[in-house]
Formats: structure tokens, sequence, C-alpha cells
């Protein structure tokens, strides 16, 4: 067997050899790739490997692979790539005991960085402490994790409770979780909340690992997992917030996967926006509302949601792909902050902290 897999390693490379491509190919200075690929012929040419055997391009250029690049290279080597991923449920998380990073410690540290990133690749949410409750420090806290996209609200986006807009997030009511930006093209990836001010009780922050609800059901029922990931919806949203009108639609499914390896890349959730289902035929409709409503049950279960209490000082960076968010009903005044974030310049600055992602 391991013949067999090494020799289909070494056939994927033979076309490398003759064009030169290859870890020593790419240009030294840009890292990207001199071989022209459009014009180069496919078809592989024999050749014969040895160990430590060196191969010479067309234009006499020396290009060599090690075993280890061979192997991470290979299609076997893509699927059994490390996950730090760990889907976890109300129990599971509570048991790991992770406490939130101190703010100075990120803001002055590649290990408090680290230990952030570390946080939210495996379990898709991060607190940090101790940040001084102004847009300016919590701003500056994002920065350091990863560039701030601007959206329709600016820059900054504030969430009170005074009644003064057209959306649920205006009001003291409870909030269903659910992912943010679910009637955009390219929902928000990452949320940050900061809790400035609140007078009163409640408002809990609830949160949800939408990917470990979405593997419940794909081992309970396949044929449901199948459909929330095939079936098209729509998302509506239109209205007005801090004076700004908008209208945003789109149409996704519920669950997006990788084509290849079938591992969950993002939850669009939001039952609020979603609109009637006119992209399928009617049998296809109810079968999918089946399904729909067998993820909403799981979402719901109370040993599935996280409970957090975001007071000023505490920082909660979130998985919008990933987890869901929702909050409890509360009283008093509450004026939350927050800031969307790329999640490219996130994944960029955590493998150059040596990290696996």
């Amino acid at each position: 067997m391991w013949c067999v897999r090494m020799a289909r390693v070494y056939a994927g490379t033979q076309w490398m050899l003759k064009k030169g491509v290859g870890p020593r190919a790419p240009s030294i200075r840009t890292l990207s790739m001199s071989a022209h690929l459009p014009s180069t012929d496919p078809k592989p040419v024999p050749c014969t490997w040895h160990l430590h055997d060196k191969h010479f391009g067309p234009d006499g250029h020396l290009t060599d692979y090690s075993l280890s690049w061979l192997m991470e290279n290979s299609y076997e080597g893509h699927l059994k790539k490390p996950q730090l991923q760990v889907l976890w449920n109300a129990e599971v998380y509570q048991r790991a005991q992770v406490a939130p990073v101190p703010c100075q410690r990120v803001l002055e540290t590649d290990e408090g960085l680290r230990e952030l990133f570390d946080n939210f690749l495996r379990y898709g949410f991060a607190l940090v402490d101790g940040v001084p409750p102004t847009e300016e420090d919590t701003e500056h806290l994002a920065q350091r994790v990863s560039l701030v996209r601007e959206a329709f609200l600016g820059r900054c986006w504030s969430v009170t409770s005074d009644f003064a807009g057209e959306d649920v997030d205006l009001t003291t009511d409870s909030m269903d979780s659910h992912t943010g930006g679910s009637s955009m093209h390219e929902p928000f990836s990452i949320i940050v909340f900061h809790c400035q001010k609140h007078d009163g009780v409640g408002g809990r922050t609830v949160l949800v690992d939408g990917f470990y609800a979405a593997k419940q059901i794909q081992q309970r029922n396949p044929e449901d997992w199948d459909i929330l990931q095939t079936v098209p919806v729509r998302h509506e949203y239109i209205g007005t917030e801090q004076g700004i009108r908008t209208h945003m639609t789109t149409e996704a499914p519920l669950l997006s996967v990788h084509p290849g390896t079938q591992e969950l890349r993002m939850v669009r959730y939001k039952n609020i926006y979603r609109c009637p289902i006119v992209s399928v035929p009617h049998d296809v409709v109810h079968r999918w509302y089946q399904a729909h409503r067998s993820f909403t049950n799981e979402v719901r279960k109370p040993e599935n949601q996280l409970l957090i209490e975001l007071n000023p000082g505490m920082v909660l960076f979130v998985d919008n792909w990933r987890l869901l968010h929702g909050r409890e009903t509360f009283t008093g005044y509450r004026r939350v902050i927050g800031y969307f974030l790329f999640r490219d310049d996130l994944l960029g600055k955590a493998r150059l902290l040596g990290m696996k992602v």
C-alpha cells in the first residue's frame, strides 16, 4: 500500500520535473509561480525516482523535492491536514476551562496573540478581558487581531436599547440564535462585541456551535444534511439604521461545505430574514422545512447553548461563519459596540506565528 501511495505522489510530480515547478521554482522575491501553466504540456513525461536524485529543468536550473514536501502536496496529504477545530456543546466547552486572554498580553506579546488565535480557531470564539470600555481601545485591540471591515453602518457599529431603529437589536427583547449578515453575498466573517454600559439585569449572550449542530444532523439523518447544503434559500434585509437606508438580498444554502473534503465552511441561519423558498419544486421544499426544523431544534437545545455575561471590559470575538449568537431579554439601558473583521488577515497573522491553519 505504501509503495502504491508513493507511486501516485511521484507520478503527480512528473510534469513539475519537466517544467521546474516546485518548492525551489517560485520567484524568491514574490513566492509566485514562474511557470506559465496554460502554455505547459499537461502530458506527464517519463522519469525515474531515486532518493536524493537531482532533476534539472529545461533551462538548466536545479529543482529538488523533499519527501515531506511531496507528501504534504499529495492528494492524501491534502485530506489529512491537522485540524485544530474542536466541535462543542456547553458541557464540552466548560470542561475545557478556557480562560479569557488579558488585553495587555494580546497587545504586547506574540504569545498572547497566539493564545487568542488558538481559542478562536479551536472553538470559534475568543474572550479578552481588561479592555477599557471605549471605542478607541476596542478598535486598537480589534486591529491587533485583523483588519477592520467597514460596512454600511460605518467602521464601528453600536446597538442600544432605545428602540430607535427598525431592528430587534435595538430593543430589550431576547434574540434567537443566528448568524449575522445572512442576506449578504459575503457575510461578516468575524464579529467583535464589547458591552460598554448596562444599568439593568439580564441580556446574557448565547453562543451555539453551528458546526456541532450540523454534525449532529449529519450523523442522525444524512438526508437532512444533504438537503441543507444543496437547496439555496434567499434572505433579504431592508431597513434603516443610524440614518442609513439599505436593501440586501442573496440566495445560498444553509450549510456550505468544501467540495473536496466535505468539511463545513459556513452556516447561514437567520429566520427573521428568510424569504419563501421558490428555487426548488414543492416536494423538495417540504423536505427542506423538515431538515430546517431538525437543525433549529438542535440549535435551541439548552445543552448546546453557552451563556456568557458580557460586562464592560470583556471583548468577544466570534467566528460568524461557524457560531450562532443571540441574547436573553434584559432590563435597563444597554449599549454594545463592535467591529467586523477580515478572516484572511487573521489567518495570515496566525500563520506568521507558526500556526497550522
